[in-house]
C-alpha cells in the first residue's frame, strides 16, 4: 500500500493509501520517507489553530534580504523549520514530522500597504497581527512565516511579525532560536556573552541530610494535593461562570492580540524589595489586573460587587518549563547534539488559582502568588502532567489527547506564560532590536497572558 496521492481537510494534507503499481523506484522513495512522530506536547498542540506569534520591534528598517540570507544560515539548520506535519496512517492517523525542501523566500512576507495613509501606526500593527493570528495555519508546508513591516511605530522603525506553530517547539526553544541567530549590538561578529552561575556554600552534611529529608516529606504531600485538583479539573471541575471563560463548544473564538511595553527595572524594584521572584510579580500584577476588570463587569454597589466576585472561582493554566537547564549559556547551545537542553515541546502545565478578591493594598496580590507559587515549586504537578499526556498518547491515541487538552483549557479561565530573554541589546539578522512581544494562541480560552522578560 502507497501513500502516494492526498487530500486536503481542514488545513491538514492527509496521505490517501492508494493500490496503484508504481516503478519500484518510486516505490522505494516512498517507504525510505524519514518519518518522526511528534512528541506528547506537541500532539496536544498539533491543531491548525494553535501557534505562536511574536513581534520583534527593530531600531532600523528591515532589510528582506538580509532575513532570506539570514534564515538559511540558521533556522533551516533547525530540523522543525525544514519539516511539514502530515497524517500518516501507518501510525493509526497520527500526526509526523517529514522533511522537505524548503524555499526560504515563500515564508517570507512583505505586504506593501500604503505606510502614507496609515493614521495610527500602532493600531495598524494591532489589526494586522490580529488578523494573521486569526487565520488558521497553512498545513501543506513547513509551519512557520515571517512578515517584514517597515512602518515606523511609537517603539520601532519597523517591524517583523513571526508566525510559528506551537507543535515547532515552545518559548524556550523558540528563545533558544532567537539567541543562535542574534549578536551583540556592540559587536556585530560577536555571539551573546553568557552568565556564570553562582554556587551556595555547602553546609554540613548532617544539616542537609535533615533538611532533605523533611524537604522530601513536603513534596509527597504537596504533590498528592496538587495531583488530586488536577484530577478534578481534568474530570469536571470547572471555574465559576465568569466574563473571562471562554465555551469550548464554540470552537476558537477570533482573537485580539495586544501587547503593551512595561518597565523590568520596576518589576526588579517590586522583586527586590519584597524579596521575590520575577514571576511572583508578574503573577500579582495579572491577579491585580484582573480583580479591577471583573469588578466593573458586574452591577451594583461597591458591596455588592465584593461579594460577587469573592465567590468566583479563577484559575490558570500556567506553562512550566520541565528542562532540567534553563539558564541562558545552555539556551544557545539547545539545537547542538549532546545539550542538556531539549528541543520541542518539553513542558508541563499547573492549575494555578488567581486570588481576584478586591485588596486595599495592591501589593497583597503579589503575596499571594508568591505563597501559591512556592506550593506549586515543591511538588511535581507539570511532571506528573506531561507524563499524563505521555500515558495518554501511547495507550489512547492522538484524539483521546486532543480531548485531554481541550478539557484543561476548557475548564479553566486563562493561560499564563512567560519566557526570558538576553540581558543585554541585541541584533537579530543584523536588526538591532528594540523589543519582543510574544503571544501563545492556544485552546478556547479568552484571555492569555504571555511575558517576554527582556
Amino acid at each position: 500500500m502507497l501513500y502516494n496521492s492526498s487530500i486536503h481537510y481542514k488545513g491538514w494534507r492527509i496521505l490517501k493509501p492508494t493500490m496503484k503499481t508504481e516503478n519500484v523506484m518510486e516505490r522505494e522513495e516512498i517507504e525510505t520517507t524519514p518519518m518522526e512522530p511528534l512528541s506528547p506536547m506537541s500532539h496536544m498542540l498539533s491543531s491548525p489553530n494553535f501557534f505562536i506569534v511574536i513581534t520583534f520591534g527593530f531600531k532600523v528598517r528591515c532589510n528582506p534580504s538580509a532575513f532570506v540570507e539570514g534564515i538559511n544560515n540558521s533556522l533551516i539548520n533547525a530540523p522543525r523549520f525544514s519539516s511539514k506535519m502530515e497524517i500518516d496512517y501507518k501510525r493509526k492517523g497520527d500526526p509526523v514530522w517529514i522533511p522537505v525542501k524548503v524555499r526560504v523566500e515563500d515564508h517570507v512576507i512583505v505586504p506593501d500597504p500604503e505606510y502614507s495613509n496609515i493614521e495610527n501606526p500602532d493600531h495598524f500593527i494591532e489589526d494586522y497581527t490580529s488578523n494573521i493570528a486569526n487565520i488558521p495555519m497553512d498545513m501543506s508546508k513547513p509551519l512557520w512565516e515571517f512578515h517584514l513591516l517597515n512602518i515606523k511605530t511609537s517603539k520601532a522603525e519597523s517591524l517583523a511579525i513571526v508566525k510559528i506553530h506551537h507543535s515547532i517547539g515552545d518559548g524556550m526553544s523558540l528563545m533558544s532560536l532567537l539567541l543562535a541567530c542574534s549578536r551583540k549590538t556592540s559587536d556585530p561578529d560577536a555571539l551573546i556573552s553568557t552568565t556564570t552561575a553562582t554556587k551556595k556554600p555547602v553546609d554540613s552534611m548532617a544539616w542537609w541530610l535533615f533538611v532533605g529529608f523533611w524537604f522530601m516529606i513536603r513534596v509527597t504531600f504537596t504533590t498528592i494535593v496538587e495531583f488530586s485538583k488536577l484530577m478534578l479539573t481534568i474530570c469536571f471541575l470547572r471555574d465559576t461562570k465568569n466574563p473571562l471563560m471562554g465555551n469550548p463548544s464554540d470552537g476558537f473564538q477570533s482573537w485580539k492580540v495586544v501587547h503593551r511595553i512595561i518597565s523590568f527595572e520596576d518589576v526588579k524594584l517590586v522583586k527586590d524589595t519584597m524579596n521575590m521572584k520575577v514571576n511572583d510579580v508578574l503573577l500579582g500584577m495579572t491577579q491585580a489586573g484582573l480583580s479591577r476588570y471583573l469588578s466593573s463587569k458586574y452591577d451594583g454597589s461597591t458591596a455588592e460587587k465584593k461579594k460577587i466576585v469573592e465567590k468566583l472561582r479563577v484559575r490558570g493554566a500556567v506553562a512550566i518549563n520541565l528542562r532540567p537547564a534553563t539558564k541562558i549559556e545552555d539556551l544557545a547551545d539547545m539545537m547542538a547534539k549532546g545539550s542538556k537542553c531539549r528541543w520541542g515541546n518539553f513542558i508541563g502545565t499547573i492549575i494555578f488559582p488567581l486570588w481576584v478578591k478586591p485588596e486595599k493594598d495592591p501589593l497583597e496580590y503579589i503575596r499571594r502568588a508568591k505563597a501559591t507559587m512556592d506550593r506549586k515549586k515543591i511538588s511535581l504537578e507539570a511532571f506528573i502532567f506531561y507524563g499524563i499526556i505521555k500515558f495518554t498518547l501511547k495507550f489512547f491515541g492522538g484524539k483521546a489527547v486532543e480531548a485531554f487538552g481541550k478539557r484543561i483549557f476548557g475548564h479553566t479561565s486563562l493561560a499564563f506564560s512567560n519566557v526570558k530573554g538576553p540581558d543585554e541589546e541585541i541584533s537579530f539578522f543584523h536588526h538591532p532590536i528594540s523589543y519582543i512581544a510574544g503571544s501563545a494562541l492556544v485552546g478556547s480560552q479568552i484571555l492569555i497572558d504571555y511575558a517576554m522578560i527582556w
